[in-house]
């Protein structure tokens, strides 16, 4: 789209005549609302067609979002909504003039024009002139050009400085904020005190029955492929292999194992990544709900007579929660990995994977990934880190509200006798507000010794992704830049998440009261 875009302009050309006439400035001529403007071609990389965005909370209103340019992501601004014009939707003539100053951003306009070689006597001061555009955003006036009898030369400096005053700020502060980590170190000590006292649970539904495994031994968890290989001679539970990253990965229903009713997958429907020693294998299951730390004195191993036999032996323990009402049945990987045909599966799987992509399997086991939970807001995905997540449960029917508390502040819940208190993360992001629904979640994070919870859509997954993805996010308020300081640009799969730092959901003035709440 841009070459041809470019292609039209004649940049190459223009760029060429430019050298041969040292007097003549070369300019891109574009419309915006009734006005035609102007930019110099020294700072345009190029012109594209308006792409898909990913909205960014806590940004300048100017900014449409974040867009993926061959595996760069480049911030989309509306020059209309920055001009103070009224507001317009794309269409086919729209474009998104590409310019580098401090970084490569891309400018939404009503057209471009054309590219004009011009004289530098014809180019005059904005003195004196008034009118829609606000002169200080102006560095000359071109008359009597490409057909037009007035073209302004717009300052792009001057605007972002204006629009993203901070930008500059923020750049010298880079390396400061992707020094200061995931903020992880806390939520993990806790964890390492709680373990003996805990069960940390990834909870899910098979036939409408609840089950769970350790979090330690999940992996992932993906959605399930349109495509599945299947296996030959492979045993009835074993669905088949789907391609993981560059590697096999044998799938296993559990219904199947379970001799439980057959259901086709749907958008509910997940893959639940295992693993043991060097082995991983895809449990489908309906959905996943939650993430759990159940009191081992809610724990209750499988009767010995039931857990000897059959399918109950990959069974070990019960756990009971709400006092009893609900019932999860906890899986043992390690017991699941001795069915003989899942070793057959992952047998198969492992010749055909070292005799596809040896050197991809070996990259693949080096453990260059990050582990993060994805959960929606509207339709933008984030990420959090694995390990700063303490558990994820359902929005209660009702919260109670607590008088004078911050605005984002929904209320408290008791979960398991402490009182925990929950944020709004749409608020706290300052996006609109949704009606609770059933699939929206509360996802527990210990911020600087403050247990809270953030009320999120949806969960969406555990996904791993790889190191060399994640990059700094564009610099668009100082908010923005500590709390969405990271990007995972996933270009294959067409995705972005915004990778959220724990550690400043919560500002300074917020802890104390937030602590005292839950004291």
């Amino acid at each position: 789209m841009s070459s041809e875009s470019n292609n039209e302009l004649g940049l190459a050309e223009s760029r060429s005549e430019d050298a041969e006439a040292s007097d003549t400035r070369q300019y891109v001529t574009f419309m915006c609302d009734d006005e035609v403007f102007a930019v110099e071609m020294a700072p345009v990389q190029e012109i594209i067609r308006v792409p898909d965005v990913v909205r960014v909370p806590l940004s300048p209103p100017t900014l449409e979002g974040l867009a993926n340019l061959r595996g760069k992501v480049l911030p989309i601004i509306s020059l209309r909504r920055a001009l103070g014009f009224d507001e317009r939707e794309a269409d086919d003539s729209s474009r998104a003039v590409v310019i580098d100053i401090c970084q490569p951003m891309g400018f939404v306009v009503d057209r471009v024009a054309s590219v004009v070689g011009v004289d530098v006597s014809k180019i005059e001061g904005v003195e004196g002139i008034g009118g829609t555009v606000n002169t200080e955003l102006l560095s000359g006036l071109i008359k009597d050009v490409g057909g037009h009898a007035m073209v302004m030369v717009l300052n792009f400096e001057k605007l972002i400085d204006q629009e993203f005053a901070q930008l500059s700020e923020l750049t010298e502060q880079r390396g400061l904020v992707n020094s200061q980590g995931l903020g992880a170190s806390a939520a993990s000590a806790d964890s390492g005190r709680s373990s003996e006292e805990e069960l940390h649970l990834v909870s899910f539904d098979v036939a409408e029955q609840e089950y769970a495994i350790a979090i330690e031994d999940v992996q992932e968890i993906v959605q399930v492929p349109e495509q599945i290989v299947q296996v030959p001679r492979a045993q009835s539970h074993v669905l088949g292999v789907m391609t993981l990253r560059n590697r096999l990965l044998p799938l296993v229903a559990l219904r199947r194992m379970f001799a439980l009713p057959e259901r086709s997958a749907d958008e509910q429907s997940r893959i639940v990544v295992v693993a043991l020693g060097g082995a991983s294998v895809g449990i489908v299951v309906d959905n996943v709900n939650e993430v759990l730390r159940v009191p081992r004195r809610g724990v209750e191993a499988m009767p010995s007579l039931l857990a000897r036999n059959g399918d109950m032996s990959d069974i070990t323990d019960i756990c009971r929660l709400d006092n009893g009402q609900r019932l999860v049945s906890v899986i043992s990987t390690h017991n699941l990995f001795r069915q003989s045909s899942i070793r057959e599966a992952l047998n198969t799987v492992n010749q055909q994977d070292d005799r596809a992509n040896p050197s991809e399997r070996q990259q693949d086991v080096s453990g260059d990934d990050e582990q993060v939970v994805v959960f929606r807001l509207g339709t933008e995905e984030f990420g959090v880190p694995i390990d700063s997540v303490q558990e994820i449960v359902r929005v209660p029917e009702v919260l109670t509200h607590v008088p004078k508390a911050a605005m984002a502040v929904e209320g408290v819940i008791n979960l398991r006798g402490s009182v925990l208190p929950v944020i709004d993360l749409r608020r706290r992001l300052g996006l609109s507000a949704v009606a609770r629904n059933d699939g929206q979640r509360i996802v527990v994070f210990l911020i600087r010794g403050v247990r809270t919870g953030f009320i999120v859509d949806a969960v969406a997954e555990v996904l791993k992704v790889p190191r060399h993805a994640i990059e700094p996010a564009p610099h668009l308020s100082a908010e923005q830049a500590t709390l969405l300081a990271r990007m995972a640009n996933l270009e294959k799969q067409k995705r972005m998440l915004q990778l959220i730092e724990p550690d400043h959901l919560l500002l300074d003035s917020d802890l104390h009261s937030l602590a005292g709440m839950s004291a």
